[in-house]
């Protein structure tokens, strides 16, 4: 047996928001839209993955989600020109990423990141 995805599961009233924060600025792809249900992916095969942590490094909350991106800059200019507040960073982590928190529409702390 083995493990072939891992889809994290948000509730919202609005899966246009997530349309336009998942989609419009980090630029993932609608994969399956139910009308109830919106699930976004990108092209890059990934292996399945679960984190589970006591804190967020450096002394941070704890993200709900963790999104590696090719282009940390580009993302983060998207963030500012829509008027979202960014809640940590961007920083360069002792671990070897650099890497900005910033809330999601439906309140979900969302770590941004690039290894270096």
């Amino acid at each position: 047996m083995a493990v072939k995805r891992i889809v994290p599961n948000i509730e919202t009233p609005d899966t246009e928001a997530a349309r336009r924060f998942y989609g419009d600025i980090l630029g993932m792809e609608v994969v399956m839209d139910h009308g109830w249900i919106v699930t976004f992916a990108t092209d890059a095969s990934t292996t399945p993955q679960v984190s589970f942590a006591s804190e967020g490094g450096s002394g941070t909350p704890v993200p709900d989600l963790s999104i590696e991106v090719d282009n940390l800059d580009e993302v983060y200019a998207r963030l500012q020109q829509a008027g979202i507040e960014i809640a940590y960073g961007p920083t360069d982590e002792p671990w070897g990423v650099r890497r900005f928190f910033v809330r999601d529409p439906f309140g979900r702390l969302v770590n941004i990141l690039r290894h270096a």
